[in-house]
C-alpha cells in the first residue's frame, strides 16, 4: 500500500481515511484467508460498527505523536499501529456494552443486542447474544496485534512498542475493573472516579497511543514526559465531557441514551460533586433514584435539576476548562515538532467542546 500521509495540520477525515483503509484492508485479507463462512458474520459485525461514526481519537493520537517528534512522514507501520489500537478499542466497546447491559452504541444496536436479534430462532437468544458478542470482542482484540504485525517490512521497530502496548492493555483493563467496581454506590468521595478516569480514559485514549507514536519515531525520555503532562489533565476533561454529554446530552448526537449512566448509578466525578453538596433532601432524591434500573424520564429529569441546583454541573464545566488551559500550558515551549504542536492544540479544542 502506498501512502502520501498528511501532516499532523492536514485536514483529520484524510488521517481517519488512511487508517480506515488499513482496517478494511486487513478485514479483507482475514474475510479470504480462512474458509470459515461464519467468520463472514463477525466480520460484519466489525465493519459495522467500525463504520458507526467512531472519531478514531487513538489512531489520530498515534499518528500525532510520530509527528511530535520527528517532520519525516511516517511509514506504513505506523498507520498499521494506529489502525490496530482502533480494532483494540473496538473490543473494549463490545466488551463494556455487554458489561453495561448498553442497548446502544453510537445510534445503533450494540453487539450483543444486534447478535441476539439475528439470533431470535435461538432458544435464549439474549444470552446467546452475551457470549457471541465476548467471542467477537476477543476476536477483534486478537486482530489488534495481528494487524500491527501484518506484513510487517521493519519488524525490528516493534521492540518500543511492547512496553506501551503492554501498559496500555493493563491499565485500560484496571480501569474497567474500577469502573465496575464503582458503579451503583456512587459516594461524595471523588477518589475513585478519579481514578477511573485516570486508567479506563486518560492514559488509554491520549497518553499511550501519544507515547506509541512518539516511541516508533524514537522520542527521547523529556518528550514522553512532555506529552504525559499534556496527555492526562486533557484525557480527563474530555471524560468529564463525556460523563455530562451522558446526562445531559442530545442522543442524536450522542447515539446514547441519557437514562443508562443514572440507570447503571454510574460514579463520576459529577455525581459525587452534587453528594457533596447536597441537602439531605437532594442526596435522599439522588440516592432513590441512581441505580435504579426502571428509572424513568421524570426521575432523570428530577435527578438533573439536583445535578443543576446543587452546582455540580457548572463544577465539571470548570474542571474542563481548567484541565483544557493545563494541557495547552504543557505545550508551551516543549520540545514538540511545530506541527505537532499545533495539531495537539486543536485537538483539546476539540475533544473537550463537543455535543457528542
Amino acid at each position: 500500500m502506498t501512502l502520501s500521509p498528511p501532516s499532523p495540520a492536514a485536514d483529520i477525515n484524510q488521517i481517519r481515511q488512511k487508517v480506515d483503509t488499513f482496517l478494511e484492508d486487513f478485514l479483507h485479507t482475514q474475510e479470504n484467508s480462512a474458509d470459515l463462512p461464519e467468520l463472514d458474520l463477525f466480520i460484519g459485525l466489525l465493519r459495522d460498527h467500525l463504520a458507526a461514526g467512531g472519531k478514531r481519537i487513538r489512531p489520530l493520537m498515534c499518528i500525532t505523536g510520530w509527528y511530535t517528534a520527528t517532520d519525516q512522514e511516517p511509514p506504513p507501520l505506523i498507520y498499521r499501529a494506529a489502525a490496530s489500537l482502533e480494532l483494540f478499542h473496538a473490543f473494549a466497546l463490545i466488551h463494556d456494552d455487554i458489561m453495561d447491559n448498553s442497548a446502544t452504541r453510537r445510534g445503533r444496536p450494540t453487539a450483543h443486542r444486534a447478535l441476539a436479534a439475528l439470533h431470535a430462532h435461538h432458544p435464549d437468544p439474549d444470552t446467546f447474544g452475551i457470549n457471541a458478542a465476548i467471542l467477537l470482542g476477543d476476536l477483534a482484540f486478537g486482530w489488534s496485534y495481528d494487524l500491527l504485525h501484518a506484513t510487517s517490512t521493519d519488524a525490528s521497530n516493534l521492540t518500543a512498542t511492547w512496553p506501551v502496548l503492554n501498559a496500555l492493555r493493563t491499565e485500560t483493563l484496571i480501569g474497567q475493573y474500577l469502573d465496575l467496581h464503582a458503579a451503583g454506590q456512587p459516594t461524595p468521595d471523588a477518589t475513585l472516579p478519579w481514578r477511573v478516569i485516570r486508567y479506563k480514559t486518560a492514559k488509554y485514549t491520549i497518553e499511550r497511543p501519544l507515547h506509541l507514536g512518539a516511541s516508533l519515531a524514537g522520542s527521547d525520555p523529556d518528550l514522553l514526559t512532555t506529552l504525559t503532562a499534556y496527555a492526562l489533565p486533557l484525557g480527563e476533561a474530555f471524560q468529564l465531557r463525556d460523563d455530562l454529554l451522558g446526562v445531559f446530552g442530545d442522543p442524536q448526537y450522542t447515539g446514547k441514551s441519557t437514562l443508562e449512566d443514572l440507570r447503571d448509578g454510574k460514579h463520576t466525578v459529577l455525581i459525587a460533586t452534587a453528594l457533596a453538596r447536597a441537602t439531605p433532601a437532594q442526596q435522599h432524591l439522588l440516592r432513590s433514584h441512581l441505580g435504579t434500573p426502571q428509572l424513568t424520564p421524570t426521575a432523570a429529569t428530577a435527578i438533573r435539576d439536583v445535578l443543576e441546583a446543587t452546582g455540580a454541573r457548572d463544577t465539571v464545566e470548570q474542571m474542563i476548562r481548567d484541565r483544557c488551559h493545563r494541557a495547552l500550558k504543557a505545550l508551551q515551549n516543549a520540545p514538540v515538532q511545530p506541527q505537532a504542536k499545533t495539531h495537539l492544540q486543536q485537538m483539546a479544542r476539540r475533544l473537550t467542546d463537543r455535543i457528542s
